[in-house]
Order: structure tokens, then C-alpha cells, then sequence
């Protein structure tokens, strides 16, 4: 689409956990960084973008920093809109942070 120059008002980004070890962690960073910034090019101004995260080795600041540079890299502006977890009924323990592994944004891109 990005080639054609299609451009969309609403981008969801929900893909398959991309690190299932520590070792993985910085090419599951490039990982989101480039499907965030192609999802961000094919974005119309203002539009809205939903990215989702099921890393548990990633943690939502990370996260959310990635986001950040994917739209410097797309050369855009983001607002951080509104923040997701998962439900009650994915309960996390204190002993195992990775069992909180879903985490997204919904995000106005300028």
C-alpha cells in the first residue's frame, strides 16, 4: 500500500510475539520499530494507529519508546492516545513480570 500511496484513517498492528528469550530482544525491537514506522507511512494525518505488543520480555516503557522512534524514523508526529493491558482475567505475578505480556497504544499520528 505504502507504494501505491494508499493511505489509510486506522492502522492495527497486532502481531505475533516476536522474542521468546533475552537473546532476541534488540531484533524484536527492530522488530516493531519497522512495522510501526511502514504501518505510520501508510497513516493519513491525524489518522489513528492500534499497535499491540505479546512480548512478555518486553515491557511497556520499551514499548512504548519504540513507537517513539518508529515516528521519528517515519518522519511523523505521535500522540500517545490511550495505553492497553490485558484483562483481569490474565492475572500477572510479581514473581514472573513476563506474565504481563500484553501491552498496546492507541495512537494519533500526525
Amino acid at each position: 500500500y505504502r507504494d501505491q500511496g494508499t493511505q489509510f484513517d486506522v492502522v492495527i498492528m497486532d502481531p505475533p510475539k516476536f522474542t521468546e528469550s533475552k537473546a532476541q530482544l534488540n531484533g524484536a525491537c527492530r522488530g516493531y520499530k519497522d512495522i510501526n514506522m511502514l504501518a505510520m507511512q501508510i497513516l493519513k494525518p491525524g489518522g489513528t494507529l492500534l499497535t499491540y505488543s505479546c512480548s512478555g520480555l518486553m515491557d511497556q516503557v520499551l514499548f512504548q519508546k519504540i513507537i517513539a522512534d518508529a515516528a521519528v524514523d517515519a518522519n511523523r508526529q505521535v500522540k500517545f492516545v490511550e495505553r492497553f493491558e490485558q484483562a483481569a482475567d490474565h492475572p500477572t505475578d510479581t514473581a514472573y513480570p513476563e506474565g504481563f505480556y500484553l501491552k498496546g497504544f492507541a495512537c494519533k499520528v500526525l
